[in-house]
């Protein structure tokens, strides 16, 4: 069995964002940038699948300019066998590649590389849209699973254990499928230095949108990116009616 993972590189979780003096953007000059954290476990999970003999090789893309090749290194130095860079100097964050676009693309590297499964993060943490996946699984006609916190592949179906508002939900869907990860799904290990060495001579192809004859061109205009308010601070009150007096008459939430 083939497994595809979509990954991505972004800014990475520790930093704080800096919005753009014009409101343009998220300023990303002299940023750290680093895997996607649901990606990350995305690519442990397959490689966990594999080193349990259930598949044979791990196929990772990211799309993105020339230094997402570190993202996919890292994957590489992971477990993963192959990459795919889909170059393109489109920022690939808010008002930049949109999930549609980024879903036709894989779409196009699927058909090419007939993978059975395709494990992905269920959203970026720089825009938040978490629609890729299901898109994906829509253009493709494949069973979706997504916010996974399971995965046990079984003969030509995959069990999936996801978290619902009321509990826990189990689905099991025909292979072909596409299974997007949460973060309890499983906690992602640290890369040797040995297999970062080594992920070095793995090989990478590198394509452009326009190879898979796909438009990556905006459907979508960003008229302003603001931060949210800075929070207040705190008051005391002196008793309970004080209290509920606020909250009636300045917070106007009862």
């Amino acid at each position: 069995m083939k497994i595809f993972v979509p990954i991505k590189r972004a800014i990475d979780y520790s930093v704080k964002i800096r919005v753009k003096a014009d409101g343009t953007g998220v300023d990303q000059a002299n940023v750290k940038m680093s895997m996607n954290p649901f990606d990350e476990i995305a690519v442990e999970e397959a490689v966990r699948l594999k080193e349990a003999g259930k598949a044979s090789e791990i196929l990772v893309a990211s799309i993105g300019p020339a230094k997402a090749q570190d993202v996919i290194r890292t994957a590489m130095a992971v477990g993963a066998d192959r990459g795919i860079l889909v170059q393109t100097d489109a920022p690939t964050d808010i008002g930049g590649v949109e999930p549609l676009a980024v879903a036709k693309i894989l779409k196009a590297i699927i058909d090419a590389e007939k993978p059975e499964l395709v494990i992905m993060g269920k959203q970026s943490i720089d825009d938040d849209s978490n629609q890729t996946g299901q898109m994906l699984a829509a253009l493709l006609g494949w069973g979706q699973a997504t916010f996974a916190s399971k995965v046990e592949l079984d003969g030509s179906a995959v069990k999936v254990t996801r978290e619902v508002d009321g509990g826990l939900e189990t689905l099991s869907l025909k292979l072909p499928a596409i299974v997007t990860t949460d973060l309890r799904l499983n906690e992602p290990r640290y890369a040797a230095l040995p297999n970062i060495m080594k992920a070095k001579q793995k090989p990478m192809d590198t394509k452009t949108p326009e190879d898979y004859g796909v438009s990556i061109t905006p459907r979508l205009s960003v008229v302003k990116v603001s931060e949210p308010p800075k929070r207040t601070g705190g008051g005391k009150v002196a008793s309970v009616d004080e209290l509920i007096d606020k909250l009636k008459n300045e917070a106007k939430v009862i």
